[in-house]
């Protein structure tokens, strides 16, 4: 029961680490990768964190105010009109 209870607890562990690191914001993730390269750790571990220090955002695009004019030129408009339709009772 104790070897069942250990793999169940580093099963749950992994996977709330895996969605924390995910669901972080790309700051925090970096502050924490800054913290982390400050403490003695192996050097391929250090590697890996040294390349997520370099990865660009989650839509590999290096950030909204980086993005490219759309394409034929067309202007966007500074603001467009939102309509909300109330839903339909029964």
């Amino acid at each position: 029961m104790a070897l069942q209870s250990l793999l169940v607890f580093l099963l749950v562990t992994g996977c709330f680490v895996y969605a924390a690191w995910t669901l972080l914001p790309q700051v925090a993730r970096r502050m924490l990768v800054n913290g982390l390269l400050r403490l003695p750790i192996p050097q391929s571990w250090r590697v890996a964190l040294q390349n997520t220090l370099s990865t660009s955002g989650g839509c590999h695009c290096s950030g909204c105010d980086q993005a490219q004019p759309k394409a034929g030129g067309a202007k966007v408009p500074a603001s467009q009109v939102l309509v909300f339709h109330p839903r339909k009772r029964p």
